[in-house]
């Protein structure tokens, strides 16, 4: 049987990264950018654990994991408030219409 090693965990990583930043890149509605932004956020915190435990610190790499998790949550509540002030003012979450947040 296979053992999952340290370079299982850094390619499924990259994998998350990638396609948060071409999510983040490519996509125009601003819910989208918001989901590609936790992708990166989420491959940043397999990266954390797994290094963690690999050098046997692994609560060292918990609480780092945790400070991701409650930066992520953060960003979603601050970006989809937001989501919601532009919706109600232009009728769109498209981030290539809004051009200013000014009233």
């Amino acid at each position: 049987m296979m053992q999952v090693g340290l370079q299982h965990f850094l390619v499924l990583a990259a994998i998350l990264f990638v396609l948060g930043l071409i999510t983040v890149v490519t996509r125009r509605n601003a819910v989208a950018v918001l989901i590609g932004i936790e992708l990166l956020l989420n491959a940043a915190g397999i990266n954390m654990m797994a290094f963690a435990r690999y050098s046997n610190q692994i609560i060292i790499g918990a609480a780092f994991v945790l400070f991701i998790i409650v930066l992520a949550a953060a960003e979603a509540v601050v970006g989809l408030a937001l989501i919601l002030a532009v919706h109600r003012r232009w009728r769109s979450v498209d981030l290539e219409r809004v051009e200013t947040l000014k009233g």
